[in-house]
């Protein structure tokens, strides 16, 4: 029996990343997992089997008001970043004609993102708080007799942040999707008489659908997973699930923790698999 040496060297030139994946991927969901079915009581962590975790998890009102917010601020973010974000995209793909502009304005769009999250989100406070700036102008030019309370520390300021900070996100897969439409389709669509509302629906949208699965995928993502954007913007009066499990390992209740995070990972998982029928990620990267 002949070995086909060229797919043993394959196998050779994998296995590094296929160790790295099984050591910092693999074995911690393996454990969280194993975690998820412990017991545990105010001094210390029990081995044990049990589904305790989970019952409660999957019965407490709390958790489904907490993944009812999770979804909300995913999709309030995701619909937001994709019209801000297709619409960046379209302007530099399609109004930019030299390739110098386009990668200058691209730059400039980055410039935000080269600073912490942590800091970007602190930076609205002053401008959305009782005395910040807009409450204060709006206050001086007569438009309100008192602050607005819901522009911090609510769900609006939640759902900015997330559309301040991942915005970049939905911008460039898009933005490299509508790089790649052959242009003299859209010559050919205008010469036929189509109107620019034709144009983007018929030619635009369905050659960028990739770009925006893809920035549906990392937007979806991150959202779903994100606590600390919840914590700043909302005061500690608001929650997703991410934010109950962070509280829960403040609380030292690993294996409730671990079982959140197991809910949450198939709950994710299932979005991806979702999303990911709806493009060919690997003809994408």
């Amino acid at each position: 029996m002949l070995i086909n040496t060229k797919n043993v060297s394959s196998y050779w030139q994998s296995l590094p990343l296929t160790l790295v994946l099984m050591t910092f991927l693999v074995f911690p969901l393996f454990v969280i997992t194993v975690v998820s079915f412990w017991d545990y009581n105010e001094y210390s962590i029990i081995p044990d089997f049990i589904f305790d975790n989970y019952e409660y998890l999957l019965t407490s009102k709390v958790t489904w008001l907490a993944y009812v917010n999770t979804f909300k601020y995913a999709f309030l973010a995701w619909l937001l970043t994709l019209l801000i974000g297709f619409t960046v995209a379209y302007f530099l793909a399609f109004h930019i004609k030299t390739n110098g502009m386009q990668t200058l304005l691209f730059l400039i769009c980055t410039i935000p993102f080269l600073t912490s999250n942590i800091i970007r989100m602190i930076s609205w406070i002053p401008l959305l708080g009782r005395n910040g700036l807009i409450n204060s102008g709006l206050q001086s030019a007569g438009l309100t007799d008192a602050p607005l309370e819901f522009l911090l520390y609510s769900d609006f300021a939640i759902v900015l942040a997330y559309v301040h900070l991942y915005t970049l996100f939905m911008v460039v897969p898009i933005f490299n999707s509508m790089m790649r439409i052959d242009k003299s389709l859209i010559e050919a669509a205008i010469d036929a008489g189509a109107k620019p509302y034709h144009i983007l629906r018929d030619v635009v949208i369905p050659l960028s659908k990739s770009g925006i699965i893809i920035g549906s995928i990392f937007v979806f993502t991150l959202v779903m997973g994100d606590f600390v954007t919840v914590k700043i913007m909302g005061g500690g009066i608001r929650a997703n699930i991410a934010t109950l499990i962070y509280n829960e390992i403040s609380l030292l209740q690993y294996p409730a923790a671990a079982a959140g995070a197991v809910v949450l990972l198939f709950t994710v998982i299932l979005i991806l698999v979702i999303l990911f029928r709806l493009v060919d990620i690997r003809k994408e990267l």
